[in-house]
């Protein structure tokens, strides 16, 4: 996909957070109305005959898209949140991070084994994140997961997709 109007107004800040980390900014891309639609229409086609119910958006950024395309496909939205953020009982997920341990979840009543569920982040770099994602929305045995990134990191020697399973379908709409 790689359009060419979010490459160009795609921030990238270096060494944040650290030293030689390139960090690319989908802020500058949610703030633009231009951007917003090109990302909006470009998800739309590629989901819009996946019988999509149900769009899981990973904490923080991942809501911002999961709910305009969840609106648009006439699917629910799911949050995925850090431990204590939801009200009600919940689903939990533990995974490895470089240093220590992170957990994730979301209700317990939030998908069904009829669901055909899209997990959405913005950002894919090691992967990490999604993939507990990606686990946790399995324990509910939904009919199909697709995985969606705005931004895929290719650049930096990550190859976050590798961690998935070879049919798990993962699609980005920018690879830097």
């Amino acid at each position: 996909m790689n359009n060419e109007t979010l490459l160009k107004n795609l921030r990238c800040i270096p060494d944040f957070p650290v030293k030689g980390i390139n960090f690319r900014d989908v802020t500058t891309l949610f703030k633009n109305n231009e951007c917003l639609n090109i990302m909006l229409e470009e998800l739309y086609e590629i989901y819009k005959d996946k019988g999509i119910t149900k769009i899981v958006g990973i904490e923080s950024r991942g809501f911002v898209m999961a709910s305009a395309l969840a609106l648009k496909l006439g699917a629910g939205i799911v949050l995925c949140r850090k431990p204590g953020k939801l009200p009600a009982a919940t689903v939990q997920e533990s995974y490895a991070k470089e240093y220590g341990t992170d957990t994730i979840e979301i209700h317990q009543d939030a998908i069904t084994s009829d669901d055909v569920v899209l997990l959405h982040d913005d950002l894919l770099a090691t992967g990490g994140t999604m993939k507990a994602a990606y686990n946790l929305v399995k324990k509910f045995n939904p009919k199909n997961i697709y995985v969606n990134f705005i931004i895929e990191i290719t650049d930096e020697g990550l190859h976050g997709r590798d961690i998935f399973d070879k049919e798990t379908e993962i699609t980005t709409l920018i690879k830097v």
